[in-house]
């Protein structure tokens, strides 16, 4: 234990990007549960048999290279000016599918770099990071895997943890989560998001021993909404609050809970937040020459992402599958995406 931390510390110190305060720069960030994204080829040791092109969802070469494509221009155009310096990705199948998504898809001109986890869901999907060799100098990642104490025969995905350094030589722990479903009923499956958040919890625990300071950003589809025990009383994410001291988590996203006809994720007539991004509360401090700029948590909803729902009313994700059906779109959930400064020197 004595030499991991001694390790953490050693690789935290061994930033290097420049320090001052010459120039200032937008660092954003975007979390996007990108649904079902699978290669065509068939993995014997998963049950990925209904996108082959010949499963049950006919997922054919075609339609995969369409999705690439779509996806891609979310990622663009959510950046703005400025391609995202971090990008978290959920139900990703495999390395395969980000060697396509970052080198074969019109992000290559990008040059985004990627990490990702390899868990033991039944499904085959998992949890990555892109992220800009500009922006974010890669340190080390690291995943940890879910055994439920109660359940130990259910699989589910990886949390992934990696450390880097933004521009201005400040380290920064993101942590990617994709929370066991809701299937079988919210209530019922509640306890397994539960145990995934005390996981999320204890680590980011241990960084505060480490450094009290700790910079520290969670993201992801946590398939709970903020106010749930998950988020709210187990990983202890709660509201901006002027009595949040060191080492406290503020979930950004929590006042979109509030809101009528708002979400990430649409079920039936219901909408439900559960994309978020949470943050040390020692981010928030502007005086700090990298932190967040929380009125820029946002769900992002650009018009060619957003389709009629004729079936419940109003408006709901231009999904991939409807169902059974191939829309052709982009993905059932909205992506979000947060907004840093960092100040840094520019010689």
């Amino acid at each position: 234990m004595k030499n991991k931390k001694l390790l953490i510390v050693i690789l935290t110190l061994s930033c290097c990007f420049p320090t001052g305060l010459f120039s200032q720069q937008k660092f954003r960030v975007v979390s996007y549960n990108v649904e079902n994204l699978f290669d065509t080829n068939d993995d014997p040791a998963k049950d990925d048999s209904e996108f082959l092109p010949d499963g049950k969802r006919y997922w054919t070469y075609k339609r995969y290279a369409n999705k690439l494509n779509n996806l891609a221009r979310v990622i663009a155009v959510a950046g703005e000016w400025d391609i995202p310096a971090i990008v978290g990705l959920y139900e990703v199948e495999n390395e395969k599918v980000m060697d396509d998504f970052t080198k074969r898809s019109p992000l290559k001109n990008q040059k985004y770099r990627y990490v990702m986890t390899n868990s033991e869901d039944a499904r085959g999907i998992d949890v990555a990071m892109m992220y800009q060799r500009d922006q974010f100098k890669y340190l080390y990642h690291r995943s940890y895997r879910i055994r439920f104490p109660a359940n130990p025969s259910r699989k589910t995905r990886d949390i992934l943890h990696v450390t880097g350094c933004v521009m201005s030589g400040d380290t920064l722990d993101v942590f990617l989560c994709h929370f066991p479903s809701r299937r079988g009923g919210e209530v019922r499956s509640e306890p397994d998001r539960m145990y995934a958040a005390s996981v999320v919890r204890s680590k980011v625990d241990s960084l505060f021993q480490i450094r009290r300071n700790a910079n520290i950003l969670i993201m992801g589809d946590f398939n709970d909404e903020p106010g749930n025990k998950s988020i709210y009383d187990v990983l202890r994410a709660k509201p901006y609050s002027v009595n949040m001291k060191s080492g406290d988590l503020c979930n950004l996203f929590y006042p979109y809970q509030k809101k009528q006809n708002t979400g990430t994720y649409k079920f039936g007539r219901e909408w439900n937040m559960l994309d978020q991004i949470i943050v040390s509360v020692n981010l928030l401090n502007k005086k700090q020459q990298f932190h967040v700029l929380p009125e820029t948590a946002t769900i992002f909803t650009p018009s060619f992402i957003v389709t009629e729902d004729k079936v419940n009313g109003g408006k709901r994700p231009f999904k991939t599958y409807h169902g059974v059906k191939h829309e052709g779109g982009f993905s059932d959930h909205f992506p979000i995406l947060l907004d840093f400064e960092v100040y840094f020197s520019d010689k």
